[in-house]
């Protein structure tokens, strides 16, 4: 934990302990010493408030920002600024939450990282099971997955329940070249045998909450990187547009997803050089 306020520790404290959410590993109540003491004890999760002495939660996150096995940074800030939450989310953090200190929020969203990170784990341990003997096939079909697994980040669906559906379609329709013809959803989960509306119901569902956080991103910050890339490729545009509009609360509509499309997509990013 980063933050200068001894109350507020005390308070997260006690919501990670009474509600069985991890270990906590250290504190530190100043940038400086939150660099120094995230390096020794290189936790999963830091939870770090933007304004804190020496050097801000921003510039702190940044540091890390292009370090391997970095952690998942939770800012908790009574920061209210578009501008400063848009800059922090820029910086690198995952998730923005605002004070005064939500118990139930702060479980939330410390329990979906922790999906987030067992599927990483999961991930990474598939990948090195593959690693140990590799072709030059082989590689390719790493860089692919590489690719998939990425894309999935940046949208924030890693840690659905059906990224791992859409990791394994997305996968076989490159390797058998089938991207390039007319392929139906059918054909698709056929190998799923009566579990194919289920699969589709997982992969509806994940793709799904990708539309509502490329939304979300794209009311924070039109001109990001990620919704640029990905809310007309993935997705339609026009039904990105509706979701925000919905979570404005300006239309009773919400955005729809074209499966078929997103995984699609997908592929085309997958073989793109």
């Amino acid at each position: 934990m980063v933050e200068d306020d001894l109350n507020v520790i005390k308070i997260l404290e006690k919501i990670v302990e009474d509600r069985e959410l991890g270990e906590i590993t250290g504190y530190a109540k100043d940038g400086i010493e939150a660099i120094n003491k995230i390096i020794v004890y290189q936790p999963d999760i830091v939870l770090i408030d933007l304004l804190i002495p020496n050097k801000d939660g921003i510039n702190v996150v940044k540091d890390f920002k292009n370090v391997n096995n970095k952690p998942v940074f939770i800012m908790i800030s009574q920061v209210s600024s578009k501008d400063l939450i848009a800059k922090a989310y820029e910086s690198g953090i995952e998730f923005f939450i605002q004070k005064p200190i939500n118990a139930i929020e702060v479980e939330n969203v410390i329990k979906k990282v922790n999906e987030k990170l067992e599927m990483q784990t999961k991930l990474n341990s598939i990948k090195k099971l593959f690693d140990s003997n590799k072709s030059n096939d082989e590689s390719n079909e790493k860089n692919y997955e590489d690719k998939i697994i990425s894309i999935l980040q940046k949208i924030g669906i890693l840690g659905e329940t059906g990224s791992r559906d859409i990791v394994k379609i997305v996968m076989k329709l490159v390797e058998n070249k089938q991207y390039k013809n007319d392929f139906t959803l059918k054909e698709v989960l056929k190998d799923y045998g009566s579990n194919t509306k289920t699969v589709e119901q997982r992969i509806r569902r994940a793709a799904n909450v990708g539309l509502i956080n490329l939304a979300n991103l794209g009311i924070e910050d039109n001109l990001n990187e990620v919704f640029l890339e990905y809310s007309n490729s993935l997705y339609s545009f026009e039904q990105i547009k509706l979701e925000m509009d919905y979570i404005r609360g300006r239309s009773n509509k919400r955005g729809k997803i074209n499966l078929k499309k997103f995984i699609e997509a997908i592929c085309l990013y997958v073989i793109s050089d």
